[in-house]
């Protein structure tokens, strides 16, 4: 027994970073209460990279269906608002000099359903994910059994225990998913 060639924790341990990035994502979808962990996924294009909202600016709650941004950089201005623009939260931002201020709609059927196709999409990438993670892990595994250092029954077996972590964890994406759709359609 060669394992300690290819360790079945490391793989187990990046497929939950997928699912630890959805439960993120799904946070920041919030169901008609302003909150500002809703603005966490918002990838800001500056300074030549890709930069997350709260490295450029404040988010603060002054009401429960208002979010406040107040940008440190006035020459970001316009990069923080295009970001929120095209997050897919369905914000449109009014600029007031470094302050933008976007208004939390209230959700109608429409938007609920909106909301649980953002979900979906963010879900299906967590998806995409921990397969990737299996792809590599069972690559890895074959690599070791063709280069001999592990047997073909001890390839068979890290095959099973890659493949019953990935069905886990996708299990456990399905169900974070259902929970958050159920949320969604509830509130």
């Amino acid at each position: 027994m060669q394992s300690d060639k290819f360790d079945v924790n490391e793989v187990k341990r990046r497929m939950l970073g997928a699912s630890q990035s959805l439960q993120h994502e799904l946070g920041g979808l919030r169901t008609g209460r302003a909150s500002a962990s809703m603005l966490e996924p918002v990838q800001v294009d500056a300074y030549g990279t890709h930069m997350p909202l709260n490295q450029l600016a404040t988010v603060s709650v002054p009401e429960p269906r208002l979010l406040s941004v107040q940008v440190w950089d006035k020459s970001m201005v316009k990069a923080v608002e295009k970001a929120i623009v095209d997050s897919n939260l369905g914000l449109s931002p009014a600029t007031e000099g470094t302050v933008l201020r976007l208004r939390i709609p209230e959700l109608n059927a429409d938007r609920r359903k909106e909301l649980v196709k953002v979900a979906h999409k963010y879900a299906e990438a967590a998806r995409v994910a921990v397969r990737h993670v299996r792809r590599d892990g069972m690559d890895t595994i074959k690599k070791l059994e063709k280069a001999h250092e592990i047997s073909e029954d001890e390839q068979k077996r890290l095959d099973q225990e890659v493949q019953k972590a990935t069905d886990a964890v996708i299990a456990e994406i399905d169900q974070l998913l259902a929970n958050k759709e159920k949320e969604i359609m509830t509130v």
